[in-house]
């Protein structure tokens, strides 16, 4: 049975069309942040840019009561990286991503864990955190008067891995700041993690934000590894594609897949949105020598730009003086039209991001 070939644009136009990204849809936060199955928050404002860019009359408030009223939770997820999820989705998620956290946390801090009871260890630490939130360094120096000697960093990690942990507001939400302070999941919603660990359920999740994709692309979005037997599994619910070189793509059979040709409008992604981190090939959205580039900035991850669906560079909000400026770095020539869209959609931003500054302005700076 021959499959069909989905070239780049087709990915292209089907990813943004999971991703909210070719119109921006009316719907309620918290159902925009479970349909992408999560949100990329290292930032603590960048879901609120997120939110922005995809949902037509979204506000700050709307988020800030989510996170407040624990209907949303930031959390350590896929890639062992916080993210955003929805309170169902945080209980579901965590048990399934375990393994990815483990492994992780063997990656960086095994040596300095060596010979540590992780049970008692992560017993002490959730006593620690139900006893009152904490910050890393508050948790990781109290782990360090059991365990003297070893790096508090790598106890606090430690404990991450092993217990739930919810950052709790103000952190996340906009104009409050905070430091981040740490629960657990089961203390802060008064409700216990599911007990299904089997990948199944979010792989299809996954496709239906991020589809059609590659094993290897649900891999690297989830920090799981072994999912083909999850797909090979799952081959008799899924539709399958071939990409131009040939690799097996996999999708839901009724899931959007937009002709090549439609328009895309120019859209401003927040930092680290999941949009160019979740696959393993992002020439979807990404061409290699820009993802070079992109990968090689140092400081900092600044918001992406969007042209006709694919990124052509970076920006970033400068404040001083009651001025508010969005900085776009090109990372190629733009078209005047394209330039003018990009301003257009900068100076939106602007109204949403820095109302309160007295003047708005859109730099753009020479292609290097």
């Amino acid at each position: 049975m021959t499959s069909d070939v989905l070239g780049r644009r087709a990915l292209n136009r089907a990813l943004l069309a999971r991703q909210l990204l070719l119109e921006r849809r009316r719907m309620p936060a918290v159902a925009a942040i479970e349909h992408l199955a999560g949100m990329q928050a290292q930032h603590p404002t960048a879901p609120y840019v997120g939110l922005w860019t995809r949902l037509a009359g979204f506000e700050h408030a709307e988020l800030a009561r989510l996170l407040t009223e624990r209907a949303v939770v930031r959390i350590a997820l896929m890639r062992s990286t916080i993210h955003l999820v929805s309170a169902r989705d945080c209980l579901a998620l965590r048990p399934v991503i375990q393994p990815g956290l483990d492994r992780a946390l063997k990656g960086t801090f095994g040596r300095s864990l060596d010979g540590v009871d992780m049970a008692d260890l992560a017993a002490t630490g959730r006593a620690l955190v139900e006893e009152r939130p904490r910050t890393f360094n508050e948790l990781g120096e109290s782990l360090a008067e059991r365990w003297p000697g070893r790096d508090p960093l790598a106890l606090a990690m430690a404990v991450r891995t092993s217990v739930p942990l919810a950052q709790l507001p103000p952190r996340g939400v906009w104009d409050a700041g905070g430091v981040a302070v740490h629960t657990t999941t089961e203390s802060w919603l008064g409700r216990p993690l599911a007990g299904d660990t089997a990948p199944d359920e979010m792989v299809l999740r996954f496709l239906a934000a991020f589809g059609p994709a590659t094993v290897m692309d649900a891999q690297t979005w989830s920090g799981l590894t072994r999912l083909r037997e999850v797909i090979d599994r799952l081959r008799p619910r899924l539709r399958v594609f071939v990409t131009e070189d040939g690799k097996e793509l996999f999708d839901l059979p009724t899931a959007p897949r937009p002709e090549p040709g439609v328009p895309a409008p120019v859209r401003l992604l927040p930092e680290y949105d999941n949009l160019l981190l979740s696959h393993a090939d992002r020439t979807r959205v990404m061409c290699d020598a820009h993802r070079g580039r992109y990968m090689a900035e140092r400081g900092p991850m600044r918001g992406s730009v969007l042209v006709d669906g694919f990124f052509r560079g970076l920006w970033k909000i400068e404040r001083g003086r009651g001025r508010a400026t969005v900085v776009v770095e090109p990372y190629e020539r733009l078209t005047a039209a394209d330039a003018e869209a990009v301003t257009a959609e900068a100076a939106a931003l602007l109204t949403f991001a820095a109302a309160g500054a007295r003047e708005h302005d859109v730099r753009f700076l020479p292609v290097r």
